[in-house]
């Protein structure tokens, strides 16, 4: 017969008992037992003895079907759960238990409670995530006209593709890469590696630079992420460089060898530095200057240099913007130790499609980088989609364009809600955040102090800001606000809600 399925309740007896017993001394009882028919000649039992709470072993009988023939079989002893659960790995500890940074906690608030202006107007407004959805309306044009002929055409899209990238799709990225990181630079599409978003391109790296144990440099304050991104799976240390306001958070040679030493005291090798240009969360550019000292200091250490330029192409001052490649193209140094990471999340608002890119001149971590994206490659069928995107000029020179006025625009806009406020911010360039100084709004100038106003912020006026603190920077009050994620007539209410906390900690005082 054909697979069928039922359930099959069967009373054992006393005479049952007893033949269960000559088989294993020490059964006391035998409960009810189900088992569930699955075809001609499979069972599958289902037992209320596998209760959780149980920890003893004891013999069980199971139904077989053969041939259409109903016989009793005595299994082996099968286990039930213990109360202690089998143990998790080491490293999986510190990962599976709740993250209490501000940053991570005010985005799942978000996710609880999320603001709409008509459907839940008195949500959580998200200033902590730079989401960039000023020009959506550009891509969601775009993706209606093209969307079935570009990720349908071809027969190849379901199947397996190179984990590093399909060819059609490195040359696309690599000439999009060439107008966002300097018209002047030309990428050749075999110093590429595709990943699913730029996260595990710099946990690649940081896989490929250094060991278990080692340490990057990083310069404050610093994306949140990164504490998350280096070290979970790779078990290297992030040590923070600290920058100061007083020189409007730039980064120094001094405060890089300060850093260099303090690690060395401490027994770690450092391995490379990771820096952020544009940074993350200020909003400042390196100069060519600092880049071609950053060089000097990764020789003269003999350790390498990872150049996130995620938000290069978000530039929205008058600023220059110049990639690490830049300068390795018109000075002679060591290119292989150099690795700049990029993706399409922020400067073509496609987050949600996970493209990341590692760019690098050095074979051996091209080669293991390569190997690596297996647990990290994109789809085929976004692949398909984004080529003809990315290879079609006319829309990316209007979406660039339009993206930068309008950042332009909403940043303008913001800042003077701030200065109606009484509110200091960095005067920033690039990226979709500014980096507001909310520090007289504080109880008292410390960390504690900075937490109490997040949290005021977050629970009271319902607005998510990313505290200073969980970018590790070293002056307490100061708050990223990413104004990207938000329309332009929302800003005044955002205003309204900051003004809100403002009169209560006054009042407080």
């Amino acid at each position: 017969m054909g697979c069928f399925f039922c359930w099959i309740v069967v009373s054992f007896q006393r005479g049952i008992a007893r033949e269960i017993e000559a088989q294993n001394k020490w059964a006391q009882r035998v409960e009810m037992s189900y088992f569930f028919v699955l075809s001609a000649d499979d069972a599958l039992l289902r037992s209320p003895s596998s209760s959780r709470t149980r920890t003893s072993m004891r013999p069980t009988l199971a139904l077989q079907v053969r041939g259409g023939g109903l016989g009793l079989l005595m299994c082996s002893h099968l286990p039930r759960k213990s109360v202690v659960p089998a143990p998790l790995s080491r490293r999986a500890v510190p990962i599976y238990r709740p993250n209490h940074s501000p940053y991570y906690v005010g985005l799942d608030r978000v996710r609880e409670d999320p603001y709409d202006r008509v459907a839940n107007p008195h949500g959580v407004i998200q200033l902590g995530l730079s989401d960039n959805k000023l020009c959506l309306d550009l891509i969601e044009d775009w993706m209606s006209k093209h969307f079935e002929s570009s990720a349908i055409g071809g027969g190849d899209f379901a199947m397996y593709q190179p984990f590093d990238g399909m060819p059609e799709m490195k040359l696309a990225m690599a000439g999009f890469m060439s107008k966002v990181l300097g018209g002047t630079l030309s990428f050749d599409p075999s110093n590429v590696v595709l990943t699913a978003g730029a996260t595990p391109a710099i946990e690649i790296l940081c896989f490929c630079l250094a060991d278990h144990g080692n340490a990057f440099l990083v310069p404050t304050p610093y994306y949140p992420g990164f504490d998350r991104d280096m070290t979970w799976r790779t078990g290297v240390e992030v040590i923070p460089v600290h920058c100061r306001s007083a020189d409007s958070f730039t980064l120094s040679i001094t405060a890089l060898d300060q850093a260099f030493d303090q690690a060395m005291k401490k027994g770690l090798k450092v391995s490379g530095v990771l820096i952020s240009n544009p940074s993350n969360p200020v909003g400042n550019l390196l100069s060519r200057d600092m880049l071609c000292n950053l060089l000097e200091f990764a020789r003269e250490k003999n350790i390498h240099i990872i150049s996130d330029e995620i938000f290069a192409g978000s530039v929205h001052g008058d600023a220059e913007f110049v990639s690490m490649l830049e300068i390795l193209d018109l000075v002679e140094y060591d290119k292989g130790r150099v690795h700049v990471v990029y993706g399409l999340s922020k400067d073509l608002s496609v987050a949600g499609f996970r493209v990341g890119a590692i760019h690098s001149y050095n074979e051996d971590v091209l080669a293991a980088s390569k190997k690596l994206t297996r647990f990290s490659s994109i789809s085929s069928l976004t692949q398909r989609l984004l080529v003809p995107m990315l290879t079609d000029s006319g829309f990316i020179n209007t979406f660039l364009g339009t993206n930068r006025d309008r950042s332009r625009e909403t940043y303008k806009l913001f800042v003077e809600g701030l200065e109606q406020l009484g509110v200091n911010y960095l005067d920033s360039v690039a990226g979709s955040y500014c980096w507001v100084d909310m520090g007289g709004f504080m109880s008292s100038y410390s960390e504690k102090g900075e937490l109490e106003l997040w949290e005021k912020l977050l629970e009271v006026s319902k607005v998510n800001a990313t505290p200073g603190s969980a970018c590790h920077c070293a002056e307490p009050g100061w708050f990223r606000c990413c104004f990207t994620t938000i329309l332009k007539d929302d800003i005044p209410v955002v205003m309204d809600r900051i003004n809100k906390v403002a009169k209560l900690c006054k009042h407080a005082r």
